[in-house]
C-alpha cells in the first residue's frame, strides 16, 4: 500500500501539468494515477518506430521527442518537435493500426505510458480527458495545414525561381549565340553571368596556354576593360589549374585571393563565386569571377547557373574564334592571292631595272654614281623580299637563311637609311651598340624587324622627338632595343599590336609588319616584349641566341 501511495504521489504532479489533463478535476486526476508507468529514454533512443504494434499513450514527463516520418529515400524527415507536458501517440489507440510514424528521444526523456484498455476506460469514464484529446488533435491539424501551406509556399517560391533560372538561361542562350565578334560575346556572357546570379560585378577570364596567361574582360559599370595575369595566380589562377570550383564570403581570408586586381580597379571584393569553363571535350578554357552577390552568399543554385551557362558560353566562343579564323585565313589568301600577282607582275621588270643600273653602274666611271646605283640595287632587292616575305606569311611558309654577320653593321646599315628619311623632320636618332660583334642570323629578314620596328618609332613621333637603339649582350643573348619618346601605345590596343592585320593610328600599312616581325624573331628562336606609357614613348626588347646550334655554321 504504502508503495502504491509512493507512485501516485510521484506520478500526480507530472500528469497534472500535462495537456491531456487540464481542467481534469484533482480527485478524478489521482484516481486514475495508478493506471499509468514511468520510462527513462536517453538521448537518440526510440520510444516507438513507424509500422511498430506498440499501442500506448505517451505524455512527457520530461525531456524531448522528435516525431519523424520515414522518406522513400530512408530518410527521416522531422514532423514536430515535442516538449514537457505534451503527449502522442493516441492515434494508433483511436484507430488501431500500426504506428504511422517514429518517435525519438532527443535528450535524456521521461515517458509517462498509458495502455490501450486502460485508454479506452479513461475515455469512456472521463469526457474531459475526451475532449482535451480532440483539442490537441485539432490544434495539431491546424499547425499540419500551415506547415503544409507553408512548405506548398517554399516549393512554389522555388519552383518560381528554378522556372526564372531556366528562362534567364534559355535567354542567355540566346545572347550568347547573337555574335561572332569575340569581344562583344565576351561582354555579352560577362553580363550574363553577373545578371543571373545578382553579382555586383564579375570577370571572366580565358587561358591562353601558349603565353601561360589568363586575360579577362573586367566589367566596371558599364564599361569592360582588359587585364592580364600569369596562369596559376590567384583564386582563378587556382581554379584555372585545378578545376575545382570555390566560393567564399570573405576573399580576403583566403591565402589565394591576389588584391593586385582591386588595387588595378579601385573595387574591394567581398564574397566570391569562382569556377571553371570546360569546353566540350572537358578542357578548361576559362575562369568564371563573380564578386560580392547583392545582400546574401553564393549559393550552389549560381553554381548550377553558371554551370549551365558555361555549355553555351564555351561553344559560342569556340564559334567566335574560328569564325574569326576562317576570316583570317580568307584575308590571309587574299592577300596572298595579291602578293602573288604583284611579285609575278614586279619581278620582270624589277630584275631590268636592276641589269640596267648594274651596267649604268659599270659605266659611269663615277664613284658617288657607283655608290647610288648600288643603293637602287639594294632597295629594288628590298622591295621584291618584302612582297615575297608578304606572300610567305599568308602562306604560312616559313624560312631562314642563317648566316653569321656583324650585328653592328647590319644596325648601322638600317639606322643610315633612316637618317635619310627623317632629316627634314623633327627628329633624331641616339645610337647605344655596346656590342656590335658577331651574330648568327637571316641579315634580310632581321633587317625587316628592325626597319619595322623603327619606322612605327617615327611614326608615333610626328611632333619631333628622339629614337634611341641599343645593342647589348647578357647570358649569351643579343638584346636590341628600340625607345622612341613618342605617343605611346593606348592600353586597349597593346594586346592586338601583334595581330594580323590590325593597325592604330596609321593610314598607311597592311596591318601584318608586327605580325612578320614577331614571326620573324620566332623562327630566330628569340623573344620580342615591350613596354609603353601612353604619352611617354614606347620601348621594343628583342632577345635573340648569338649562336644558334647548327651543324651548318662555323
Amino acid at each position: 500500500m504504502e508503495k502504491e501511495n509512493k507512485h501516485v504521489e510521484t506520478l500526480y504532479p507530472k500528469l497534472r501539468t500535462n495537456k491531456l489533463f487540464l481542467t481534469v478535476p484533482t480527485d478524478h486526476l489521482r484516481d486514475i494515477v495508478y493506471l499509468f508507468n514511468s520510462e527513462i529514454y536517453s538521448p537518440g533512443d526510440y520510444v516507438f518506430r513507424e509500422n511498430d504494434a506498440d499501442n500506448t499513450l505517451c505524455l512527457i514527463a520530461q525531456g524531448m521527442v522528435s516525431i519523424t516520418k520515414t522518406t522513400k529515400d530512408g530518410d527521416e524527415a522531422e514532423l514536430s518537435i515535442l516538449e514537457k507536458d505534451d503527449f502522442f501517440g493516441e492515434l494508433e489507440l483511436l484507430d488501431g493500426l500500426p504506428r504511422s510514424a517514429n518517435a525519438k528521444s532527443l535528450v535524456k526523456t521521461e515517458i509517462i505510458k498509458l495502455d490501450y484498455d486502460s485508454f479506452h476506460t479513461l475515455l469512456e469514464e472521463n469526457h474531459i480527458v475526451a475532449i482535451n484529446i480532440l483539442r490537441q488533435l485539432s490544434t495539431r491539424l491546424r499547425k499540419t495545414n500551415q506547415a503544409v501551406v507553408n512548405q506548398i509556399d517554399r516549393t512554389r517560391s522555388k519552383a518560381q525561381t528554378r522556372i526564372d533560372r531556366l528562362t534567364s538561361l534559355i535567354e542567355a542562350a540566346k545572347n550568347v549565340n547573337s555574335s561572332l565578334d569575340l569581344d562583344e560575346l565576351l561582354r555579352i556572357i560577362l553580363e550574363t553571368a553577373a545578371e543571373g546570379t545578382n553579382a555586383d560585378r564579375g570577370t571572366l577570364y580565358l587561358i591562353d596556354y601558349s603565353r601561360g596567361e589568363l586575360w579577362s574582360k573586367v566589367l566596371q559599370g558599364e564599361a569592360v576593360s582588359e587585364i592580364r595575369l600569369p596562369l596559376g595566380k590567384g583564386i582563378a589562377g587556382y581554379v584555372a589549374q585545378t578545376g575545382e570550383t570555390i566560393y567564399t564570403d570573405d576573399a580576403y581570408k583566403d591565402p589565394r585571393f591576389n588584391p593586385e586586381i582591386d588595387r588595378i580597379t579601385g573595387y574591394r571584393t567581398r564574397s566570391m563565386l569562382c569556377m571553371p569553363m570546360r569546353n566540350r571535350y572537358g578542357k578548361i578554357i576559362g575562369v568564371f569571377q563573380l564578386l560580392n552577390k547583392e545582400n546574401e552568399p553564393f549559393r550552389k543554385e549560381d553554381e548550377e547557373f553558371i554551370d549551365a551557362l558555361s555549355a553555351h558560353a564555351s561553344i559560342a566562343i569556340e564559334n567566335a574564334r574560328v569564325a574569326q579564323e576562317m576570316i583570317l585565313n580568307e584575308r590571309l589568301s587574299t592577300v596572298g592571292t595579291m602578293a602573288s600577282t604583284i611579285l609575278h607582275d614586279i619581278k620582270s621588270p624589277m630584275h631590268t631595272i636592276k641589269i640596267y643600273t648594274e651596267a649604268l653602274r659599270n659605266i659611269s666611271g663615277n664613284e658617288e654614281a657607283a655608290e647610288l646605283a648600288d643603293e637602287v640595287i639594294e632597295q629594288i632587292d628590298r622591295l621584291v623580299n618584302m612582297v615575297q616575305e608578304i606572300l610567305d606569311f599568308s602562306r604560312g611558309v616559313s624560312s631562314t637563311n642563317m648566316r653569321k654577320i656583324q650585328i653592328g653593321e647590319l644596325m648601322d646599315k638600317v639606322l643610315t637609311f633612316l637618317d635619310k628619311e627623317i632629316e627634314k623632320q623633327n627628329l633624331k636618332i641616339e645610337k647605344k651598340l655596346d656590342y656590335t660583334g658577331p651574330c648568327v642570323l637571316d641579315p634580310d629578314k632581321m633587317e625587316r624587324v628592325f626597319h619595322n620596328i623603327a619606322s612605327n618609332a617615327i611614326d608615333a613621333m610626328s611632333e619631333g622627338g628622339t629614337l634611341t637603339v641599343a645593342l647589348t649582350t647578357f647570358d649569351d643573348k643579343l638584346q636590341v632595343i628600340f625607345r622612341d619618346t613618342g605617343t605611346g601605345i593606348p592600353k586597349e590596343v597593346q594586346p592586338r599590336i601583334f595581330d594580323p592585320f590590325f593597325t592604330f593610328g596609321k593610314k598607311h600599312g597592311t596591318g601584318l609588319g608586327m605580325s612578320i616581325v614577331k614571326k620573324i624573331i620566332e623562327d630566330h628562336n628569340g623573344i620580342i616584349d615591350f613596354e609603353t606609357e601612353e604619352g611617354k614613348g614606347t620601348t621594343f626588347y628583342i632577345y635573340l641566341p648569338l649562336r644558334l646550334q647548327s651543324p651548318f655554321l662555323d
